[in-house]
């Protein structure tokens, strides 16, 4: 008679069947790009505020006085 060994040794074909599944959900775990597509949308974001502070700072003057001109007129 065989002792058992490590776990899933000398067990049957319990742990014949767990590895493959343990390897693929390992493989699947590895292979998950959520955080790749969290940064990106960050950089896109960041990329978006600094034109529209750009934007701000070049234009301002223009639509601060469009703005009094509208207020003015009201």
């Amino acid at each position: 008679m065989a002792s058992p060994g490590p776990a899933g040794v000398g067990r049957g074909l319990q742990g014949v069947r767990a590895m493959p599944v343990l390897t693929s959900l390992l493989a699947l775990r590895l292979s998950d790009e959520e955080g790749q597509g969290l940064a990106e949308y960050a950089l896109i974001l960041s990329l978006i505020a600094m034109v529209a502070i750009v934007a701000l700072i070049f234009l301002g003057g223009q639509v601060s006085g469009i703005l009094n001109t509208v207020g003015d007129s009201v």
